[in-house]
């Protein structure tokens, strides 16, 4: 108990300005290390004037240490190492300065401002004081100063600016990793934001969207914009084929008025949105189906600052991302312009999902990242059974087992944005713009999961504080959980890496063999790597088997396989992304031992799977009667 209160409670102290926490302190021992994590200490006699903590107790002098936040940028050497081999030697030295002063900010100011957004989540004013409806989003000043500072680090301008040619994406979403976790979920706006300019540089900056596009790449605090993404409405989420009813009324100046309900729009307080809409014609009827959907592009105000033909019902009561402020909005009569083709709104958003999905990934990796810096960080100040935390083996191997997790799924981000890079600056072959495609949703879907359980096996390294809200620890798994649902659910996403195969006549499949296997043949002389590339280059053979067989069949039998089979692509290619990046000549031994601890694995589950009958044919109806298993107490009263 000395050892504890000693070393845990000094170092509490030493970073805060508690004058009453400062006299504990000097009654405190000295600890003197005795390597390995453990400590040694022996308590001094009380002086006579000294007066207990608590002031009817002798005792209660213990608190424990809190993990402190150190700058991500220098507690992550994986990112470190993947910018030195990546960027030329005249992009990685502005670029390193760069994360590594902002990682300091993040230390210094944002991490505070991202608490208060979590502390003070946003309210709903319907009416003023004079009973006139108004419908404000009233958020905290915190919220509003990420804004700011959005724009001041260039979080969406450097994509757009690309001063870093090919690696400007790689730039950019690195400072929004390190920025992600203390963000106060203030990336979701920016992740709509940089899904808006992609939807608008890919249709083309004409006159009426100049304006918009500038003010979203901006860097100006006073003229950034953000931008809404108002596609769910109430018959669901990733159906809008089906589940879109929101009506666009032509006018006669050219722009249109739209009239429906949306169900959920994040960050509504933003200022401007692509929605889709459903044109009518002189009789007031509409095209059904996805061929019946055009995008159109609103300013959320008008010159006067009220809202433009809206009325938000209410906010959101969710689980996590508390501090965005999502609403329901009833669209009644907003002015809006077409943006898109009339009936081409679904084809139109996909550059946005693709941007919105990265954003998702990078998110869901940056959580998995913090969780560990500070498990690692508090393991090295929590005593338990006599030894610091880290001195105890199954706990260090339980949080090596999460970092192999989190290696393996920062190289699968990273491998996205290196290739939307190479496509935004015209670089791209043909195999990378196929990898793209079928490694976005693949990479969404794989690290949502991981996020969930890696951030939930983390909050355990602190024991009962990982559980206590005011840590601030609670919040990461809260807000993770969404990153599985938000942008098409695991199944759904599953399905679209099928829809890429299918239109791609299979060569988004063939670049991804083809990658596979030039990354095992460069690696094939490291002896230290065999194992690994023996592995991947197995689990390759057995996919490739499983997808000749899966092709004379049925549809139904790869969709049932679907998520095991885009599972499977998750695991070999990461496998195949540590191999390449441990027989870099700059890697560490902890780059192949990862790389070996995930090879481990079962790196082609859909193969294990199919063998075990999971896809035939009367699979569904004993899924169904294992799920829908009726009570026998209800069989019998029937």
């Amino acid at each position: 108990m000395a050892t504890l209160k000693s070393l845990v409670f000094s170092r509490l102290v030493v970073g805060t300005n508690n004058i009453r926490a400062l006299h504990v302190l000097n009654r405190l021992l000295s600890i003197r290390g005795t390597g390995h994590g453990q400590t040694k200490a022996h308590i001094e006699p009380r002086g006579a004037l000294e007066q207990p903590v608590f002031s009817s107790s002798s005792i209660g002098t213990f608190y424990q240490d809190r993990p402190l936040l150190k700058n991500a940028f220098f507690e992550d050497p994986l990112l470190q190492k993947y910018l030195s081999r990546n960027l030329p030697s005249q992009v990685l030295g502005p670029v390193g300065a760069d994360l590594a002063q902002f990682g300091q900010r993040i230390v210094e100011e944002l991490d505070v401002l991202g608490q208060q957004c979590e502390n003070s989540p946003p309210r709903l004013q319907h009416y003023d004081a004079w009973g006139c409806r108004v419908d404000r989003i009233l958020t905290c000043s915190a919220w509003d100063r990420m804004k700011e500072i959005s724009a001041e680090e260039g979080l969406i301008a450097a994509g757009y600016e690309r001063t870093y040619g090919e690696w400007s994406r790689v730039y950019q979403m690195s400072k929004i990793y390190l920025y992600s976790p203390s963000a106060g979920l203030y990336t979701c706006p920016l992740a709509m934001t940089d899904g808006a300019a992609k939807v608008i540089e890919s249709l083309g900056v004409t006159r009426p969207l100049e304006k918009a596009f500038q003010r979203l790449t901006c860097r100006d605090p006073q003229k950034f914009w953000t931008s809404g993404q108002w596609m769910t409405e109430r018959k669901g989420g990733s159906d809008v084929a089906n589940g879109t009813e929101t009506i666009a009324q032509p006018q006669a100046d050219g722009t249109y008025k739209l009239y429906g309900f949306k169900w959920f729009t994040s960050a509504t307080d933003a200022d401007m949105t692509l929605t889709l809409g459903r044109v009518a014609d002189a009789n007031g009827c509409t095209t059904q189906g996805s061929k019946g959907l055009s995008l159109f592009y609103a300013e959320v105000r008008d010159n006067q600052g009220n809202l433009n033909g809206i009325e938000i019902q209410r906010l959101k009561d969710k689980l996590g991302t508390r501090q965005v402020p999502t609403a329901e909005l009833l669209l009644d009569g907003l002015s809006a312009q077409l943006i898109s083709e009339e009936g081409r709104g679904v084809a139109s958003i996909a550059n946005m999902l693709t941007i919105t999905r990265i954003h998702n990934t990078v998110s869901a990796v940056a959580a998995m990242r913090r969780i560990i810096q500070m498990g690692r960080e508090y393991a090295t100040k929590r005593i338990v059974f006599g030894k610091f935390l880290n001195g105890h083996p199954l706990h260090v191997q339980t949080m090596a087992r999460m970092e192999v997790e989190t290696r393996g799924a920062f190289l699968l981000m990273m491998e996205v944005c290196r290739l939307l890079g190479r496509e935004e600056s015209r670089l791209a072959s043909e195999l990378d713009f196929h990898l793209l495609r079928l490694l976005t949703p693949v990479a969404k879907l794989y690290t949502g999961k991981q996020a969930v359980a890696v951030v939930s096996e983390g909050l355990e390294c602190f024991g009962g504080q990982g559980y206590m809200e005011d840590t601030g620890l609670p919040r990461l798994l809260r807000d993770a959980q969404v990153l599985s649902i938000w942008e098409g659910t695991t199944n759904i996403l599953s399905l679209d890496v099928l829809r890429c195969l299918v239109k791609t006549q299979g060569q988004a499949l063939e670049a991804f063999f083809t990658e596979v296997k030039a990354k095992l043949e460069a690696a094939s002389g490291n002896q230290d790597l065999a194992p690994s590339v023996m592995a991947v280059d197995h689990a390759l053979y057995k996919l490739g088997k499983f997808a000749s067989a899966a092709a004379r069949k049925a549809p139904s039998y790869l969709e049932l396989a679907a998520r095991d089979f885009s599972y499977s692509l998750a695991n070999i290619y990461i496998g195949a992304l540590l191999i390449d990046h441990a027989a870099w000549e700059g890697a560490s031994h902890s780059d192949i031992y990862a790389t070996l601890r995930w090879c481990e694995r079962d790196l082609c589950t859909v193969a294990s799977k199919e063998g075990s009958g999971c896809y035939n044919p009367e699979t569904p109806n004993k899924d169904a009667m294992l799920v829908y298993e009726v009570s026998p107490l209800v069989t019998q009263s029937a």
